[in-house]
Parts: structure tokens; C-alpha cells; sequence
């Protein structure tokens, strides 16, 4: 692209699929980078990139221009679909309707300039829930689940909105994951009905068989959000003794049961990480549980040395679940070794850093003594005569 005083480079995958240029066309794009070689400066151009959709609304959209209404997010399929979600800092001007213009016009505009790319424009919102509801459109959502720790959002569709939510090869939800920076997973209703049973099913189970009670009180405690052994153990007693059909007594009995099994659980994770020959000294870290021990023997990692060469990230860190763009392949990064066991990144510096404390004892105790310099002064001195 002959910029003037200098070219410009459109690279293959920053161009518009199927789009062909002639000698003397005038093309717009962005400038994605400049960089320095011996044979002059070398910029890179795209008309691909997510922010050339930004720049052309700008041009059309004077709104967006003056900074009234401004583009939160933006994801593209290049020379397919693009969604792009907007907000006004004016509550007097529609930001979807000033986006499309009289008779769509504007957004017309930015869609020959783009190769008839189609565009979804939807209105931004804090609430991630209802934002993405709005990016899945126009397939109808019933429900939406979030969970914020994983990075990933559970929508449920009904069956005949189930392909519509889904796309043309993936691609409306690709789009809207690219657009709310989440993971999307799409199921009918009757995925997240059996989903939720099998959920059901298997923690009424666990507490049948850690507690010694029948189904029907499992059942009881499962319908009231209880979920793992240690919220009965340690949730305040009246919390349980509320429960239709329950008293203090029995309520006492479920947390004693409760504790009891956690600690057969302890115990058996104990001799587990023995046979695994993890070393007493990392039980002694701070926030050190037996599960814990048991995988981090199962990860090979069984002494004191083996901890304290961990990044935090390594040890703690729960990767959030990133959209991925078609045809890459690359491996996503694992999460730490201890994810799944909800500890915070400052836990994890503790446990890294009294893992290391030995290092340094070991310096000091290596440091040689200071010994006290001898003065000869004096020393073989004759007295004068």
C-alpha cells in the first residue's frame, strides 16, 4: 500500500477474506505497527482488526466521535459477522439507534466499507448476565448461570432457539464470547434439567453415605444449597435446625456426623500421602491440608525444595477459561497446582515463602564467622632501655 513518503504492509490475515484490490484502489486501515529496519521504517496495516470496526464507526457515528456514545466492546469474524456493543453517556440518546442512522444509513456505511461484513450492534450493560442475554441475539435465553471464579457463563436457550444461540459454525457465540471476554457454554433446557438432577442425585449420595442417613433427609439438605460436608460441619447450627421437619438435636448430630467423616476423610488422605512419600516438613506450611498434600504428591512435588522453586501462579493461580479464535492451537496455560482449592494469591506467596525459609538459614548457618583481627602492635615490642 503506497502510504506517500513511505509503504504500508496488509498482511494475509489482516485482510478482508475474499476481498480483492487493484492497482489505484484506495484503501482505508489501521495501522497496527511500526517498526525500524535498515531499509526504513516498515508499518503494518490491518482491515481485519476488531479496532478498524471502532475507527469506521467513529467516522460515521459524529456521537461516537464527540465521545457522547462510546464502543465498550467489539469482536469480528472478518468479512462474515461482527457485534459490537455501545453505550451512551447522554440518557436522551439511543446509542443502537445512533449507531444505524436514519434508515441505517450510517451503519450501512461501515458495512460496504467492510465487504457487506454483517453487524449486530447491542446495547452495552454492567450486568454481565443481562449484557450477555443481549450479545446472544437473536436466539431467546431463559436462564443464565455465572460463574465468575472459572471465567465461564452456563446459558440456557429453549430447544428450537438451541442452533439460533449457537450459530453457523459456532459462530454467535463465538462473537458473543469474544465480546464479553467469557467462556459460553450453550445448553437446551432439558440438558440443564437432567444436568442439575445428576447434580442432585450425586450430593444426596455423598451424604447418604458420609452421614448415615436415608434419602430423604440427603434429599432435605441438598434442596436447602448444602453441597459439601464442611458447610454442614461448620455452618451455624440454626441454619440447619430451620430446615422444615428439623430440630436442634438432630441438627447437632448432622455436624458431629459431618466432622467425623471429614476426619476419616483426613485420615485416609493422610496415609495416601505418606505411600506418596511427601515430606512431614511441607504439612508444616501454612494452610496445608491433607487433600493438599495428597496432590502435591501426585504432581511429583514431595519436598520442601520442590514447593519453595514454585511461582505463586504455579501453586495458586485459577486460570479464567479465555474465547479462542478459530484455528488456534495453542495449549492453554494449566492452572496452579493447588487451584481448585480456592486459595488466594497471598496464601500462596505464604506457603512459597516459609518453603523457602530453610534456604536462608542454610546461608547463615554457611557464612563464616567473623574472626577478630590480631593486633601486633606492641606485641613483640622491646621495652626501652
Amino acid at each position: 500500500v503506497d502510504l506517500g513518503r513511505a509503504e504500508g504492509v496488509i498482511r494475509r490475515d489482516q485482510q478482508i477474506p475474499r476481498e480483492a484490490a487493484r492497482v489505484g484502489d484506495r484503501v482505508r486501515s489501521l495501522i497496527m505497527n511500526v517498526r525500524r529496519e535498515n531499509r526504513g521504517p516498515q508499518i503494518f496495516l490491518s482491515r481485519a482488526h476488531p479496532d478498524f470496526m471502532r475507527l469506521l464507526f467513529a467516522q460515521e457515528v459524529p456521537e461516537i466521535y464527540d465521545g457522547i456514545i462510546e464502543i465498550k466492546a467489539a469482536a469480528r469474524d472478518p468479512g462474515s459477522r461482527a457485534k459490537v456493543g455501545v453505550i451512551s453517556h447522554d440518557s436522551s440518546i439511543d446509542p443502537v439507534g445512533a449507531c444505524v442512522g436514519m434508515k441505517g444509513s450510517r451503519v450501512q456505511a461501515v458495512v460496504q466499507e467492510m465487504q457487506g461484513e454483517k453487524i449486530d450492534i447491542i446495547p452495552w450493560s454492567e450486568d454481565i448476565a443481562t449484557f450477555v442475554v443481549n450479545a446472544l441475539q437473536p436466539a431467546t435465553v431463559s436462564r443464565v448461570v455465572i460463574d465468575e471464579e472459572e471465567g465461564r457463563i452456563e446459558v440456557v436457550v429453549p430447544d428450537d432457539q438451541l442452533s439460533l444461540a449457537i450459530g453457523r459454525r459456532g459462530q454467535n457465540v463465538r462473537l458473543a464470547s469474544q465480546l464479553t471476554g467469557l467462556a459460553i457454554d450453550i445448553m437446551t433446557e432439558a440438558d440443564s434439567s437432567e444436568k442439575r438432577q445428576a447434580e442432585f442425585a450425586l450430593r444426596t449420595e455423598m451424604f447418604q453415605e458420609d452421614l448415615d442417613v436415608d434419602e430423604t433427609l440427603s434429599q432435605l439438605l441438598v434442596a436447602e444449597g448444602f453441597s459439601e460436608l464442611e458447610e454442614v460441619a461448620y455452618v451455624a447450627p440454626e441454619e440447619i435446625s430451620n430446615i422444615e421437619g428439623f430440630d436442634e438435636e438432630l441438627a447437632a448430630e448432622l455436624q458431629n456426623r459431618a466432622l467425623e467423616a471429614l476426619e476419616r476423610r483426613e485420615a485416609v488422605a493422610r496415609e495416601k500421602r505418606t505411600e506418596l512419600g511427601v515430606e512431614d516438613a511441607i504439612a508444616e506450611l501454612p494452610h496445608m491440608t491433607e487433600a493438599m498434600l495428597v496432590t502435591l504428591g501426585e504432581a511429583g512435588l514431595k519436598t520442601l525444595d520442590d514447593v519453595a522453586d514454585l511461582a505463586t501462579d504455579e501453586l495458586v493461580l485459577k486460570r479464567k477459561s479465555e474465547p479462542r479464535r478459530r484455528n488456534d492451537n495453542r495449549k492453554p496455560e494449566p492452572d496452579g497446582v493447588l487451584a481448585k482449592y480456592g486459595l488466594s494469591e497471598e496464601q500462596g506467596n505464604e506457603i512459597i515463602m516459609a518453603a523457602r525459609a530453610h534456604w536462608f538459614e542454610d546461608e547463615d548457618e554457611a557464612a563464616p564467622a567473623a574472626e577478630p583481627a590480631e593486633s601486633g602492635e606492641g606485641a613483640n615490642a622491646e621495652a626501652p632501655q
